[in-house]
């Protein structure tokens, strides 16, 4: 048997490149869920969006409209209210109405209004819904419509145009005079007031009769004091924006129409001047009376963008400051539920089904192709069991389940293998067992039939072959022993050098006998050597192996020589014992053997040049059992090396580590250095 087979077949599993993801199982798994997650998610996807889109644009509408009405409500009363301080009310309506809470700042956003109350610790969105400011309406809440022309000023900003009590009833009775003139010729009219408080007629029919409604309000009411004084204010602003701008001054009149001359342009007339132009003179080349036309208009331009500023500055004192308005859900107003018409339903039945259909069938094939080669592994894997030969089990593409494969091909071949080691163990244990036993029947035999005499030649006979019989036993059993793990150690600190000296001294009169010299080299006096962590009688039954094998091995003359030393830390920081010989040594061939059970280079199983082949079996279980090493360095013809590596004795370990030490007397044995 091969003891380092599995060894190298881990270091080749080990330097095989991982596999690749998109060739893994794992790999197709995730390709086959992706495909079914992509398909399901695309389905649902679809559908939510058929079924929703209606009430999701229904419920932004209604979002819009909510959030248009609190910001138009809010945007009147700053028109009409030179401070925020009373909004409370309005906005808390508002809030109450509309279910949302609304909050105000100002630009720097110090609150003046939170409908959730001051002890709400909400955070406000990083932008505000909306900015409120009556000269700068924003066109997507509120319409154009709304809006004095395209200076984007609330119309209810009127300012110092807001009409005291005496003058709207002066005006209004004027004006009912004439309402009463239309309805009395047939015309259809009605008073209302406007922003300021100016009353004015709105017709309730486009299709009147002009000539009957210039009879009857051929006396027009013209501007009031408050008005006059309000309009020259104006004016000024206006003729100082101008004259900063160079350009002439215009008067304005009531409704914000100004003369310069060649007739009345109002401000929501105001267009480019090359847009007029174009429109009026299609012709690309301009007579000096065009080109005096478009410079009034550019004019014009300029009184409308003053205008506009003048305005501006004039309302600045009679409106609120711009606020920041923040309108977010309080959670009351709840989506619509989603109608699930007959359609609809049959929708998402068909989609469903389709689906599942989809995900079984790519299933099902996925399954089948992964399932096929387990089956076969399965089945190898029952006539293993039931002791039949089994037939490699065909290795597919490089994935997981080919690995496993080929991992269980190898498996297989290795348990043949060992089952094979098995067959001869047990037939090299009965030979080893029967030698002695034959030869103890047959002496005993002799002796009952007379024919041999038990004479203490006799005894003795019986007795080498019973201690040869009770050496392979016990042999076994610590080999027995140490493959369950239930060898009983004793570990304790022993010195190197004196362990060594104690099999030397044992092996002294068989190396005598075969005319070996046997040593043990030492360092030169100094501090003792190496001591190493290790159950002392296993450790010396190890070593005598070694040195009995040595001694065997070598011819006569030769030299076995036992050593120790410390590796250091760059080399495991173990400690070594080494026994050498200058024997015949070993083959190349049978290097890797030496240490498998009853393996001997000699086949012919002569005892005078060989054991039992259990001896270095059993060195190398007694290694490994105390946490080292056996290894062996040989050169055919020149001898051999053997080498036990074993961790070394702790820091702590006490100087007297053992039962020899203590009886050689407090100074410690003297330094070994002999020749046997």
């Amino acid at each position: 048997m091969r003891r380092r087979e599995p060894e190298r077949r881990r270091r080749r599993e080990r330097g095989r490149p991982r596999l690749p993801l998109r060739r893994s199982l794992l790999g197709r798994l995730l390709i086959v869920s992706v495909l079914v997650a992509s398909c399901a998610v695309a389905a649902t996807a679809w559908l939510a969006v058929q079924t929703t889109s209606g009430a999701i644009r229904q419920e932004q509408g209604q979002d819009l409209s909510s959030d248009a009405k609190i910001y138009n409500t809010l945007l009147g009363y700053a028109a009409t209210h030179p401070r925020w301080e009373d909004v409370e009310d309005t906005a808390r309506e508002l809030a109450r109405t509309s279910q949302r809470r609304i909050v105000l700042t100002t630009e720097d956003r110090r609150p003046l209004f939170d409908s959730a109350g001051a002890s709400s610790v909400a955070p406000l969105p990083a932008q505000a819904s909306a900015v409120v400011d009556p000269l700068s309406v924003d066109t997507v809440l509120v319409p154009d419509a709304m809006t004095a022309g395209s200076d984007r000023i609330d119309p209810r900003a009127v300012g110092p145009f807001l009409l005291p009590a005496n003058e709207r009833t002066e005006l209004r009775a004027i004006t009912e005079k004439q309402v009463a003139c239309l309805n009395s010729v047939g015309v259809a009219a009605d008073v209302v007031d406007g922003p300021s408080g100016r009353p004015r007629i709105e017709f309730v029919r486009g299709d009147t009769d002009r000539d009957l409604e210039f009879k009857c309000v051929a006396q027009n009411s013209g501007a009031t004091l408050t008005e006059k004084k309000a309009l020259d204010e104006l004016n000024t602003l206006a003729d100082a924006c101008l004259k900063r701008q160079g350009h002439k001054g215009a008067t304005l009149n009531l409704d914000l129409s100004w003369d310069r001359g060649y007739g009345q342009i109002t401000a929501a007339e105001k267009q480019p001047a090359e847009k007029q132009s174009a429109e009026k003179y299609p012709s690309e080349k301009y007579p000096a009376e065009k080109k005096a036309a478009a410079v009034e208009r550019g004019d014009d331009r300029a009184i409308a963008s003053c205008v506009g500023s003048a305005r501006r500055e004039q309302l600045t004192d009679h409106v609120a400051a711009p606020a920041l308005l923040f309108i977010d859900g309080t959670g009351a107003v709840s989506v619509p539920g989603f109608d699930l018409s007959p359609s609809n339903t049959a929708r998402i039945v068909g989609v469903t089904a389709l689906v599942l259909a989809l995900t079984v069938g790519v299933s099902v094939i996925a399954g089948a192709r992964l399932v096929r080669p387990l089956h076969a592994l399965t089945g190898a894997a029952q006539r293993m069991r039931d002791g039949l030969d089994s037939a490699p089990v065909p290795v597919g593409p490089d994935n997981e389940i080919g690995r496993l494969a080929a991992a269980f091909n190898d498996m297989a071949v290795h348990r043949a293998r060992l089952e094979e080691q098995r067959k001869v163990m047990v037939s090299d244990v009965a030979h080893e067992l029967r030698t002695p036993l034959s030869n103890i029947r047959g002496w005993l035999e002799a002796a009952q039939d007379g024919l041999a005499d038990p004479d203490p030649a006799f005894v003795s006979s019986l007795l080498e072959e019973a201690v040869q019989l009770q050496h392979i036993i016990d042999d076994l059993q610590d080999l027995g022993a140490a493959d369950v793990g239930a060898l009983r150690l004793h570990p304790e600190p022993v010195y190197a050098d004196e362990l060594l000296g104690q099999v030397a001294a044992a092996y002294q009169g068989p190396a005598e006998t075969a005319g070996v010299t046997l040593s043990v080299a030492t360092p030169k006096p100094g501090p003792p050597g190496p001591t190493l962590y290790a159950d002392p009688v296993r450790l010396r039954q190890a070593v005598s192996n070694l040195v009995s094998n040595a001694v065997r091995h070598t011819p006569s003359g030769g030299r076995v020589t036992l050593r120790s030393y410390r590796t250091g830390p760059g080399h495991g920081d173990e400690v070594a014992l080494e026994v050498s010989d200058t024997g015949a040594g070993i083959p190349a061939d049978d290097i890797p053997h030496v240490f498998d059970r009853f393996w001997r280079a000699e086949k012919s199983r002569n005892r005078s040049t060989g054991g039992s082949g259990l001896g270095l079996a059993i060195v190398l279980k007694l290694a490994e059992a105390q946490g080292g090493t056996a290894s062996v360095v040989s050169t055919e013809g020149k001898g051999s090396v053997f080498t036990l590596r074993l961790p070394p004795a702790p820091a702590e370990a006490p100087a007297d580590a053992t039962a020899a030490e203590a009886a050689a007397g407090p100074d410690g044995p003297d330094p070994i250095n002999m020749t046997l």
